[in-house]
Formats: C-alpha cells, structure tokens, sequence
C-alpha cells in the first residue's frame, strides 16, 4: 500500500479555512469564536486521519482472447461471445490477432466484417494482428494476397485514430504513423501495449527485410513503454502480441530470440511484475517461460498468459489485484 500525497495539501487548506472561519467569528460574536477555537484541532485532526490514511491498489479485471472465430459455428456465436463479455464488469478486451482460420480468404469483406463485430463489443475493445490476417495471406486459399498490402488494409480499418474499438473507447498512443499497431494505455498504476509479432517465425523467413525493421520498431516500443513504466513508477506492464515465442525450437531460425532477450532485459530492469498474454498455438495456459540469457534462471517478475484457440471458442479473465504489497494477476477461464 502506499499513502496518497493530495491529502497534505488539502490538509493546509483546511487549517487556512479554520483560521478564515476564527477571523470572521472574532469580528461577531465571542462565544462564537471560543466553539471555533474549540473545535479547530479535533476538526483538523479528524480531516487528517480521514484523508491520509493508507490507499488501497485498484482492483480490476480485463478480458482476452485470440484465435477465433474460425470456423462457421463460432461466427454465428461469435457476437454472442463479445454479448456475454460485456455484461461483467471488464475494464476492457484484447483479441491477441487470427481472427480467422489461415485458410480462409483474406479479403476485405471478411476484414469489414470482424471490425463492425469488434465495435459492436459492448466494451473497449483492442485488436492485435496476427499472422492469419497478414503474413499467410499469400497462400492460394487465403487469396493469393500480397502480405505488405494486406497489413497496411489492417491498419487503415482497425488502427486509425486514437481510440480503440466497441461501443464504449479508450484512448491510446500510437507508434507514429509507420506501426499504429504499435499501441499502449494506462489504466490505474499498469501500462498496456502491443505488438505486431505474427506466429509461423514472425515471417523471418519469408520476408527477412520486413522482419528485421519492424523487429527494430518492436524492440524500440518495448524499451520505451518500460522506459515509461519506471519513469512513472507504475506498478507492471502488461503486453499482447499474437505468437508464442516459445513454439520453434531453438535449433531453427529463430525469428523471436532477439524480443526474448529484449524482454528480458526489460523485465529484469523493472521493479513490478511483467505479463505477457498471446495465442497462436491454442492452448490455455499460465506459466513463466522467460529465462535470464546472461544465467539462464527464470525471470521471477514474468508471467505469460496463452489465450484459447479455435475450437476451444472461451475467453480468458484476468483479475489485476495486489497480493503481498505487489500487484499480481489472477487469470481464470472467462466461461467456466
């Protein structure tokens, strides 16, 4: 816990009140002002203790999910999802990218129609792009589209603008014009931001020119936004991005190894606790998988969070509370 510094200020207030409130009586009546001088200090102390007692971290909860809808059946309950969403007390929604199955057709009216469901979302609703969307687009039953073009149609319908998705916004800050994917917010003593980090290598071995300048630009807002996080003394950061960076082995072309070990150094660098939340492989868990590169021993302040996937049509919910002086996260099935 930690004692909120408005009450001092407002404590001095209060004494310059009550010596307005002696002067005013002194100048009437004398009897008055004895009550006055009587019932200044317990006045004054009973203001203190009211206001400088111990705050309390804010408690709340947020929502993720990813990987879905896919198939016929989990469109038609999709919006039904989001409905069932909305009626608990969510500070937000993250979809951590492939709103559709990689086979399925990346065309413009498919990518029209998840945007007017995700601002249908009777809550603040975030997107983040997964590979589906963009980097498998290429494939002839995607379409045959051009991967770049494709990303840059996600970022004119879903990544406009200063606000996020659904019926009720919240701001966000941007990564300048070339990744407004790139987007981060506050909410009480936590900072949230996300990344454009596909699943199936982070298409380094399709695209390695895009892959080695966005990997800058995600290493930069990463550093920046933890930056930030310390400058401000924010209590975690919470980041949401599509892939599982553990998913390849070690022994391929690692496409994630250079975020990891930025992460790391982050992490490590950071006094609160660090949660990452992504999908890609479909399969709900809670772990800690994040290892020191300089020893090799976890990184005690790391949590990753994987959402469901397709055909497991569930959301995640993460209740944010603080546990032993810490804020901790309390993640649960939202559909239980």
């Amino acid at each position: 816990m930690g004692v909120d510094v408005k009450p001092f200020a407002l404590y001095f207030l209060a004494v310059l009140a009550s010596w307005r409130f002696d002067l005013i009586c002194l100048s009437s009546v004398s009897s008055v002002s004895s009550v006055s001088k009587l019932l200044k200090p317990i006045a004054i102390t009973a203001l203190w203790l009211a206001l400088c007692r111990p705050v309390a971290a804010a408690e709340f909860t947020f929502a993720a999910l990813g990987d879905t809808p896919y198939t016929r059946f989990e469109e038609a309950h999709f919006p039904g999802l989001l409905a069932g969403m909305g009626r608990e007390e969510l500070a937000f929604a993250v979809h951590v990218g492939d709103f559709k199955a990689a086979r399925a057709r990346c065309s413009d009216e498919t990518f029209l129609q998840r945007r007017n469901w995700f601002n249908a979302a009777p809550l603040p609703f975030v997107f983040v792009p997964g590979d589906n969307e963009w980097t498998d687009c290429g494939g002839v039953q995607a379409g045959g589209y051009e991967p770049l073009e494709r990303l840059a149609k996600l970022r004119e319908l879903f990544f406009r603008g200063e606000d996020s998705l659904g019926q009720r916004q919240i701001r966000l800050e941007r990564h300048g014009p070339g990744y407004p994917e790139h987007a981060r917010w506050r909410h009480e003593d936590v900072l949230f931001l996300t990344l454009n980090v596909p699943g199936n290598a982070n298409n380094a071995r399709d695209m390695p020119e895009e892959f080695r300048s966005r990997s800058a630009a995600v290493d930069q807002w990463l550093e920046k936004s933890f930056g930030l996080a310390r400058g401000s003394k924010l209590r975690a950061v919470v980041i949401f991005m599509q892939a599982n960076p553990w998913a390849s082995p070690s022994s391929r072309y690692f496409g994630y190894r250079d975020l990891l070990a930025t992460l790391a150094r982050e992490a490590l660098a950071f006094d609160g606790e660090v949660l990452l939340v992504h999908g890609d492989t479909h399969r709900y868990r809670v772990d800690a998988p994040l290892r020191d590169p300089a020893t090799g021993a976890p990184v005690a302040n790391f949590t990753r969070v994987e959402v469901f996937g397709s055909p497991g049509m569930n959301w995640v919910r993460i209740r944010v509370a603080e546990d032993a002086g810490r804020v901790g996260f309390e993640v649960t099935p939202g559909n239980q």
